[in-house]
């Protein structure tokens, strides 16, 4: 399978909350790490963790474009938006656009990445100042505690 038909198939499965067809992209121990939820290893975790998606909102639109993949590292720039469920957002349009990271193991991806900005995220669904700047710590000393970082901290 060509690299842009998995990101395809990745999207559509995640928008329309198929659980089962997205963890099938995965390898049996793969890990799905979503930058609002955190990392969830293995099919039924993925499966789990996907069904959360619409606890927070519904009508899911994922457009991946600029796939790009080298070796086993797979990259591709996407626009992600919903219609929030969270009371205080009364049904805002969510949108924001990141870019996914696609660790594979042969044509399954082993471990699934991202990154966008998700304090505009949460401020679109009308977060307290307060839970923003709380969220935003949390996810900061998260960053600094792995030892990648040390050098930089």
């Amino acid at each position: 399978m060509e690299f842009s038909e998995l990101v395809n198939r990745f999207s559509a499965a995640a928008a329309s909350s198929n659980g089962d067809a997205l963890a099938d992209l995965f390898t049996p121990d793969g890990t799905y790490d979503d930058y609002f939820f955190g990392p969830s290893t293995g099919r039924e975790a993925i499966k789990a963790m996907l069904a959360h998606f619409s606890d927070g909102g519904q009508n899911f639109r994922w457009e991946f474009f600029d796939a790009a993949r080298s070796g086993n590292t797979g990259y591709a720039s996407y626009r992600f938006s919903f219609d929030s469920k969270r009371a205080e957002a009364k049904g805002a349009r969510v949108v924001f656009d990141g870019i996914g990271r696609f660790d594979m193991e042969g044509d399954r991806i082993r471990r699934y990445s991202e990154v966008f900005d998700r304090g505009m995220a949460l401020a679109q669904q009308e977060f307290e100042p307060e839970r923003l700047r709380k969220i935003g710590l949390k996810y900061a000393g998260a960053l600094k505690s792995r030892p990648e970082w040390k050098g930089h901290v």
